[in-house]
């Protein structure tokens, strides 16, 4: 019980750190924690985690004042700064516009003006099902005195028609058209036709533009192992930026994410959908082809030949001998790495299976995961980087297992990752700031691993944690800890990198280096194993502390055996990604196993087989924190773990029994 207490503490106090200011109470609990678990099962979020204040429905006067001081189009949107006022206190007698303020109604508009007062007023949770976003449309058509926005003597006005053309083209930016219908403005339709389209219409901009900001789905309904910060539109702002751009479908345009790596593949999905199959293209079936390495038995084997080689070597960019029609080791290496990367047992073989993985999956399988990316770039904060330090900013991408540092605009430095294995042990997707990094750090055992590994094992071994130079103690509330002091063998390596979480995970190196050459990387406990840390180290320094020097060797003249840390007078955001379909750096389009099954999830989400509104936050089945009763320390006569005896209190525990010869097992009971 005082485990599970102590370690729900920290996890909530993580939570709650993550936004509080510098040096906190919180900021310092959370640092306190370092060493972090890799990971702690902490609870995934809930909805409480997700839930926003609702924005206060802003004064008329301030509605009215602001299109001179709003942008004509906006690529972020800034929340109302003004705090709601209590329900209870009056409103101000400035609050109201004077009635001269307010546009005059043109004569053939007013019985739409009409309708459309009494359809916001009785009916306006019809059309506007967000407390905000009615409040938000109510005061705006106050100050038109109700006078429609979309037509003018039952026309479509031009701002109406750049609009309804940008919603329509909804379908090129990974959304649907489907989900923003638009209204047929016609001179025959009466006022009540008339109003009830100048509501359905702002309706779907609405829609539009807050999917456009934040996604289509909410992320908590994908996994609780994501966690990025909300970041929903004002619809006051949009209202306003709308209403007076001079170029409205810019102006809606502009809630979309401005990030490379989307517009890249947005341009790709133009391309999927404007190009049909090309069967000219495509490799032929035939006979499985395989590179017989030279042994000393030997040495010069048959190298197999075949004429579909060279579509081969072009299918996989070998231009070297793009014509030679035998199926070298050059050719088997890369159809090895083609499979490690489309979710195939990377063995170099060409089989069937393969050939029809090269020839690429059909277009609408390719089109659906690329939406998908696009959906989750929606999620990450629009600024990924620092602004006071060249925006500079991490990014790994979980299923490529690659770690971007980017500076000004361009990649300063890139290595692989050893990221979770899928499952319970999946690497979430965040995004957070790394505070410090530490040289020499302890690893402390979490206590996941010390109940549902370590203590088995030691019941079979009572010899294994000194083997694995791991040190056992009894705090005062009776719970068993494990930690590895600082060296060369320790499981976090040299450097642990740290950008306090609520899932506890974290960056570092690790001795394990051989699982760096292997193309799929999936084998952590969630944390990411970084291959060259004290060239990262470097690196990130070289950004947070230019003045101090630091290089790979100085970071390296750091080891030793007492822990050191060396803070950022700045934090570095750390981006936590899961593309499966990015455009590389020669413009390719390039796909990655969806290790996690994220892709598999997302896909029938956006094409509606699951229900129509998806933006709610959802929160998760918690898992379970009861301490395990079947498993005790060798030599622990502490009964059941609930601390020592009477006899013991007072003479001491008893002198634990020998270890056993070698070569004998302890049974587990």
């Amino acid at each position: 019980m005082a485990v599970t207490a102590t370690f729900l503490s920290l996890a909530a106090t993580s939570a709650i750190a993550q936004n509080a200011p510098a040096k906190s109470p919180a900021d310092l609990a959370i640092d306190a924690a370092v060493p972090l678990p890799e990971p702690a099962n902490v609870p995934p979020p809930t909805a409480a985690d997700f839930k926003l204040p609702e924005p206060a429905a802003p004064a008329t006067d301030s509605v009215a004042k602001a299109p001179d001081a709003a942008p004509a189009t906006t690529a972020t949107v800034t929340p109302p700064a003004q705090a709601p006022a209590p329900a209870s206190a009056p409103a101000p007698e400035t609050a109201a516009a004077p009635a001269s303020t307010a546009p005059a109604v043109a004569a053939a508009d007013q019985p739409v003006a009409d309708k459309l007062r009494d359809l916001i007023a009785t009916k306006g949770a019809r059309y506007f099902d967000r407390k905000a976003e009615r409040a938000a449309v109510e005061n705006f058509y106050k100050d038109r005195n109700y006078a429609p926005l979309w037509s003018e003597g039952g026309n479509a006005t031009a701002r109406a028609k750049s609009v309804i053309a940008r919603l329509k083209n909804a379908d090129s930016d990974g959304l649907s058209a489907a989900d923003y219908p638009t209204p047929d403005f016609s001179a025959s339709a009466g006022p009540d036709a008339l109003a009830d389209s100048e509501l359905k219409l702002t309706e779907s901009m609405l829609d539009y533009a807050r999917h456009a900001q934040s996604g289509r789905m909410h992320w908590s309904r994908v996994s609780g192992d994501i966690s990025y910060p909300e970041h929903p539109i004002d619809p006051v702002e949009v209202l306003i930026n709308v209403s007076t751009a001079r170029d409205a479908a810019a102006a809606l345009d502009s809630y979309n994410p401005t990030h490379k790596g989307y517009l890249a593949l947005k341009a790709k999905l133009a391309a999927l959908r404007g190009v049909t199959e090309d069967t000219s293209k495509q490799i032929a079936e035939g006979d499985t082809l395989k590179f017989v390495k030279p042994t000393k038995k030997n040495p010069n084997p048959a190298v197999a030949e075949d004429s579909r080689v060279p579509a081969l070597r072009a299918k996989l960019d070998i231009t070297e001998n793009a014509d030679d029609t035998h199926y070298d080791a050059k050719v088997a290496n890369a159809v090895r790495k083609f499979q490690a990367h489309n979710g195939l047992k990377a063995t170099g073989i060409l089989d069937n299976a393969t050939v029809h993985a090269l020839n690429g999956p059909k277009s609408d399988r390719q089109i659906d995961i690329v939406r998908v990316n696009m959906e989750r770039w929606r999620w990450l904060p629009r600024e990924l980087g620092a602004k006071a330090l060249g925006n500079a900013y991490v990014i790994l991408n979980v299923p490529d297992y690659t770690l971007k540092l980017m500076h000004n605009g361009k990649q300063a430095w890139t290595t692989r990752v050893v990221v979770g294995k899928p499952g319970k042990h999946a690497t979430p997707m965040l995004t957070e700031t790394m505070k410090f990094i530490t040289v020499n750090p302890t690893w402390n055992v979490p206590p996941s691993i010390i109940y549902n590994e370590y203590l088995p094992a030691l019941e079979q071994d009572p010899t294994v944690l000194d083997r694995m130079g791991l040190k056992l103690s009894r705090a005062a509330d009776g719970s068993v800890r494990i930690s590895q002091p600082p060296g060369e063998a320790n499981a976090l390596g040299r450097i642990r990198f740290n950008f306090p979480n609520k899932f506890l995970v974290y960056q570092h190196d690790t001795p394990d280096k051989y699982l760096f050459a292997k193309e799929e990387r999936a084998f952590s406990h969630g944390c990411m194993r970084v291959q060259n840390p004290d060239q990262y180290a470097s690196q990130l320094l070289s950004i947070a502390l230019p003045k101090d020097g630091y290089t790979p060797e100085k970071i390296k003249g750091m080891y030793g055996r007492s822990e050191l840390n060396i803070n950022f007078p700045t934090p570095i955001p750390v981006n936590i990604t899961y593309q499966t379909a990015f455009v590389d750096d020669a413009g390719k389009l390039e796909f990655r196993k969806d290790i996690y099954g994220r892709d598999a999830k997302m896909i029938p989400m956006l094409k509606g087989a699951t229900g129509k509104d998806m933006e709610t936050a959802v929160s998760h089945a918690q898992p379970s924190y009861v301490r395990p009763t079947n498993v005790r320390v060798p030599g622990d006569s502490f009964a059941n773990n609930n601390g020592p005896g009477f006899f013991e209190r007072l003479f001491g525990a008893p002198t634990p029994p020998p270890a056993p010869v070698r070569g004998q097992r302890r049974v587990a009971r």
